[in-house]
């Protein structure tokens, strides 16, 4: 396959790669990893493995590592080579940069500097998981690892009790059990979750059930590979299921009872598929 090599102008090309099949990288960001002047990447042996899968040259360009550890170094570099009007390309060591990634510094200070910055989107293992999970997505919050200790665990976990949205995590598989256990008990064990590991990879797997399920599955179930956990929004226990009838009632008076589900759900931050099967039990089916 041929690139284009053309040069590209002076900036900071965020380059997004492949979380699982290699074959899940867009042409664009092909051609940004063939041009740029400078490669930089979380992983340099992942990235090079992505350009030799691919067939494109480094060519005597320089790759340079940038993690946490080497960040502040690597970072003045990399900011000399912008102002020289160098081009350089920063891929992650999966998925999209600057989600759960050390980039952001970079990003930070390529902006103050008012350096070009453009992104080449592609695989994200977050949007990928809401893809799949069957949870509500008109709103969602990623709250990446959550904490080692069970103790700032459960409290990082009860600040995000009332999140309004979908919660999307990052999980070791040698943790799982005991964030799935935390959860059940920070979150509720009733709440509807899922477990997606592997994504686009041969052994993709996903289950679905109630946090308290799935943390009573996974207890002393031992799993492998990149795991991401999602949990469904809580009901606030402030509202009445009557006043939630009272609302479908007046809603469907004037609409379907799809679109008075979807008004009922987004007003009280509800999930639409609760509310859409007490609307249907309520018997109002005109419009449908």
């Amino acid at each position: 396959m041929n690139f284009n090599n053309h040069p590209l102008a002076s900036g900071l090309y965020f380059v997004a790669t492949p979380i699982g099949s290699a074959r899940d990288i867009t042409l664009r960001a092909l051609d940004i990893l063939a041009s740029a002047d400078v490669l930089a990447a979380e992983d340099t042996r992942s990235v090079r493995k992505l350009m030799d899968i691919h067939g494109i040259l480094l060519g005597g360009r320089p790759l340079l590592v940038y993690h946490d550890h080497s960040g502040a170094r690597v970072r003045q570099r990399l900011m000399a080579d912008l102002g020289a009007g160098r081009s350089i390309a920063y891929a992650s060591e999966a998925g999209t940069p600057l989600v759960s990634d050390p980039g952001f510094g970079l990003a930070r200070a390529a902006a103050e500097a008012g350096h070009k910055i453009t992104s080449a989107p592609g695989a994200s293992a977050v949007l990928a998981a809401l893809t799949i999970a069957g949870l509500p997505t008109d709103a969602f919050f990623f709250a990446g690892f959550l904490p080692n200790t069970q103790t700032a665990r459960q409290k990082r976990l009860a600040e995000l009790k009332d999140v309004p949205g979908t919660l999307v995590f990052y999980e070791s598989p040698k943790r799982l059990g005991a964030m799935l256990r935390d959860a059940a008990t920070a979150l509720g064990g009733d709440r509807q979750a899922a477990m997606c590991r592997e994504l686009t990879k041969r052994f993709e797997s996903i289950r679905r059930d109630t946090l308290g399920a799935l943390a009573a599955e996974f207890a002393d179930t031992s799993v492998k590979g990149e795991v991401v956990v999602l949990v469904d929004r809580g009901c606030s226990e402030k509202l009445k299921s009557s006043d939630i009838i009272l609302d479908l009632s007046r809603a469907m008076q004037e609409m379907s009872v799809k679109d008075a589900a979807d008004l009922v759900s987004k007003a009280h931050g509800l999930p639409r598929r609760k509310v859409y099967q007490l609307a249907l039990k309520l018997g109002k089916g005109v419009g449908t």
